[in-house]
């Protein structure tokens, strides 16, 4: 659990960037792919995101039904795993597992917020003590002062990359295909193949995929 306070970014702009998938190519330098697989409600969709992991562990990717909520001047983004039948596990990747993992976003006057971010995950694979305690220590905070930086951009980059379009906030705009919620199911840890990394040393962990 952390928490950011974002000077001169107001709770709509974290918001756009948070749902823009267009925008997070430019700033998420964790992301190899993301990409959205469909859609539930008007407020709720399924997607895809592949996550760079510090070599040598293995690269991890989701399957995740995330849903969202504004309140007022307040936002809500939350996400869990599920079972897709046309997105399995892939060979090339580690299936981890979201539990729950959640962003709020509370207005802080007009033209500022303070970014909440909660996450419960778990990585597979038998990871080694230190890389938990690397990625909670380091990673995360390194995360969120990316998503304030992205969040001060993203007014001039959105003016240029049609401007108009936000589904999230219009969903007459979404043109995904239907999911049906009976195709899908939760996602348990047990039910994937654990990948051993607990021998991995320490001195080999490349440090420059996670830099800010």
């Amino acid at each position: 659990q952390t928490r950011i306070s974002c000077k001169d970014v107001p709770a709509e702009t974290l918001y756009d960037v948070l749902h823009d998938t267009d925008y997070r190519k430019k700033w998420d330098s964790n992301m190899i792919e993301t990409y959205d697989i469909g859609r539930l409600t008007v407020n709720a969709d399924v997607g895809y995101y592949s996550w760079k992991c510090p070599s040598p562990l293995k690269n991890r990717d989701f399957v995740t039904l995330r849903s969202w909520l504004p309140l007022g001047n307040d936002y809500m983004i939350i996400n869990y795993s599920v079972k897709h039948p046309k997105f399995p596990p892939r060979k090339d990747f580690v299936r981890a597992v979201s539990l729950q993992t959640g962003y709020l976003i509370k207005a802080n006057g007009a033209g500022a917020c303070v970014l909440y971010y909660l996450t419960q995950v778990d990585p597979r694979g038998s990871l080694p003590k230190w890389v938990v305690n690397r990625v909670s220590q380091f990673v995360a905070p390194k995360a969120m002062k990316k998503i304030y930086k992205a969040g001060l951009k993203y007014p001039e980059w959105k003016r240029k990359h049609d401007p108009g379009y936000k589904p999230w906030v219009y969903p007459e705009q979404n043109t995904l295909p239907s999911v049906s919620l009976a195709e899908l199911s939760l996602q348990h840890a047990d039910s994937l193949e654990n990948i051993d990394e607990t021998g991995l040393p320490e001195d080999h962990l490349s440090t420059s995929d996670h830099e800010a």
